[in-house]
C-alpha cells in the first residue's frame, strides 16, 4: 500500500479551495493574449489616423505644382504622412540636385546667394552664402546656417530629397551680376508716359484758367477756375509720383549694388564663416547631433 504523502499528486493540481492556479508560463501566455486585442486596436487606430491625415494633406496641397513655398508651409506631421523616408535621395546625388536647383533659382533671381561645392578629405558639402547669412548642406540632408539663405535653402533640400521632384539643368555660368551692370531703374517708358499726361493736365488747367480770366474771359462760369485748379493739382501729383518712383528705383539699385559688392570677393578670398566651415570638414552628422544635445 502506497504512502499517502508520496501518492498525493492531486494536491499540486487540486486543493481544498478548487483547481490550482496555472503556472507562471501559462499566466504569461494568458497575459499576452489579453494584451493583443488592445495592441491591435491601437495599431488600427494609428493607421486610420495616418490615412486620414494623408488624405487631408493631399487635398490641401497641389503636388503637381509643389514648390518651396508649399514646403515651408507644411508641418512635420504632414510631411511624414505623405512622403516615404526610405525613398529620399541622399549623398552626393542630393548635393548635386540641390546645387542645380539653387543655380536655377539664382538665374531667375529668386534667390540671392553664391553657391560653392566643398570637396576635401572630409565630408563633401554644399555651401550657399550671401551678405545676410549662409547655409551648409550635408550629404545626409541636414542643413546648418543662419539668415535668409538658410530660409531659402531648407525647402530646396526637402524638395530635392524627393525622387519624383525633377531638377532642370541650370544655365551655364550662373552667377550674380556685377555691381556695375545693375541699371539705375526700370520702367522708364512708364515714367515718360506719366510725365506726358502730367504736362497735358497742367496745360489744360492753365488754359482753362486763362479762358476764364478777363479780358479774354471766354468762359464766365465760376466752375472753370475750380476745374482748372483740379487739372493743375493732378499734373503736379503725377510729377511727384514719377520723381518718387525714380528715387525709389535709384535707391533699390544702389542697395542691390552694395549687396553684390559685399559678396563679390577677390579671387582666392573667402568669407570668414566659409573658412570655419572648411576647418570643420571632418564633422559628421553624429558630431552635430551630439553638439545639439549637449547644448
Amino acid at each position: 500500500m502506497a504512502d499517502p504523502s508520496s501518492s498525493s499528486t492531486g494536491t499540486d493540481e487540486d486543493g481544498p479551495d478548487g483547481p490550482a492556479r496555472p503556472t507562471d508560463g501559462a499566466s504569461e501566455d494568458a497575459s499576452e493574449h489579453s494584451d493583443r486585442p488592445e495592441q491591435s486596436a491601437t495599431a488600427e487606430t494609428s493607421d486610420a489616423d495616418l490615412e486620414a491625415l494623408r488624405q487631408q494633406v493631399e487635398e490641401k496641397y497641389d503636388f503637381d505644382n509643389f514648390g518651396p513655398a508649399d514646403m515651408a508651409e507644411m508641418s512635420l506631421d504632414e510631411w511624414e504622412a505623405v512622403f516615404d523616408a526610405d525613398s529620399w535621395v541622399t549623398g552626393v546625388e542630393l548635393l548635386e540636385r540641390v546645387e542645380k536647383d539653387l543655380k536655377n533659382q539664382i538665374a531667375r533671381r529668386d534667390v540671392f546667394a553664391v553657391v560653392e561645392r566643398l570637396e576635401d578629405d572630409g565630408e563633401p558639402r554644399l555651401v550657399a552664402y550671401s551678405d545676410e547669412g549662409f547655409a551648409v548642406v550635408y550629404p545626409d540632408g541636414s542643413v546648418d546656417g543662419r539668415g535668409t539663405v538658410l530660409r531659402d535653402v531648407k525647402p530646396t533640400v526637402a524638395l530635392c530629397s524627393m525622387e519624383d521632384y525633377e531638377v532642370e539643368e541650370p544655365p551655364e555660368n550662373v552667377s550674380l551680376p556685377s555691381p556695375d551692370d545693375v541699371p539705375e531703374g526700370t520702367g522708364q517708358l512708364g515714367n515718360n508716359m506719366l510725365q506726358l499726361v502730367a504736362v497735358g493736365q497742367i496745360i489744360a488747367g492753365l488754359g482753362l484758367f486763362l479762358a476764364w480770366v478777363p479780358p479774354i474771359q471766354l468762359i464766365t462760369t465760376i466752375v472753370a477756375p475750380i476745374i482748372a485748379g483740379v487739372f493743375v493739382l493732378i499734373g503736379l501729383f503725377l510729377f511727384v509720383t514719377v520723381a518718387n518712383a525714380r528715387l525709389s528705383d535709384r535707391f533699390r539699385a544702389e542697395e542691390y549694388r552694395n549687396r553684390l559688392r559685399a559678396v563679390s570677393l577677390e579671387e582666392g578670398e573667402k568669407p570668414d564663416f566659409l573658412k570655419l566651415v572648411e576647418e570643420g570638414s571632418a564633422t559628421t552628422r553624429d558630431d552635430r547631433e551630439q553638439g545639439v544635445e549637449g547644448s
